[in-house]
């Protein structure tokens, strides 16, 4: 298989088909953690780790198990079942490394769980017949990919947002546009730009 495979995985997933931007996906983290870039950071670091080993498991889940005994229609409460133990080690693993990230993010990191981005990511691998396309072995390998490149459009919108939220508040907004206004019309924007590199790949 080409290295071409991967690149235009990631590449595509990354800014053409960005999980938040285009697809409207994880949108509750983007506006709800995006005030400082350090908890933004904290959080893509967070979402990157569960949405890969989330999806390289929930793709072994369900061509090994859940194909094989023909019980795919309980595929999405399987997935959530392995996010969730995925999220509750993330949360464990910052608590104990930065409580003062862990208290920044707040109740936005157990809602990761319910991040409809991860779920989204782990449904769509199925659905796009990676397996049938390359075999289930080199599929994952793209599936992975594409995780990963929407790991990082995630990453790289919510540090760009978070960046330009930390200078709207040194910024004289009128009154009726402070906060949450403001951030969807920047948001908004900012899916216009990432809206003209469709067509790319």
């Amino acid at each position: 298989m080409s290295p071409t495979v991967f690149f235009v995985a990631i590449v595509s997933a990354m800014l053409i088909n960005n999980v938040v931007l285009m697809r409207f996906l994880g949108v509750c983290p983007f506006l709800g953690v995006s005030k400082k870039s350090e908890t933004a950071i904290g959080m893509s670091a967070a979402v990157m780790f569960v949405m890969v080993v989330g999806s390289i498991l929930t793709y072994l889940l369900y061509y090994f198990v859940l194909e094989p005994f023909e019980i795919t229609y309980i595929s999405t409460i399987a997935f959530i079942l392995i996010i969730a133990s995925l999220v509750q080690l993330v949360e464990m693993f910052i608590k104990k490394a930065s409580k003062k990230l862990y208290k920044a993010l707040g109740i936005y990191l157990p809602l990761i769980v319910t991040n409809c981005a991860i779920l989204g990511i782990a449904e769509t691998n199925i659905r796009e017949g990676y397996a049938a396309e390359y075999g289930v072995g080199q599929g994952m390998l793209v599936a992975t990919s594409s995780a990963f490149g929407a790991a990082l459009g995630f990453a790289l919108v919510i540090f760009a947002f978070s960046t330009i939220r930390e200078r709207l508040e040194a910024a004289d907004v009128p009154t009726a546009w402070k906060g949450i206004p403001i951030s969807l019309v920047v948001a908004g924007i900012m899916a216009l730009a990432f809206l003209g590199l469709e067509g790319i790949v």
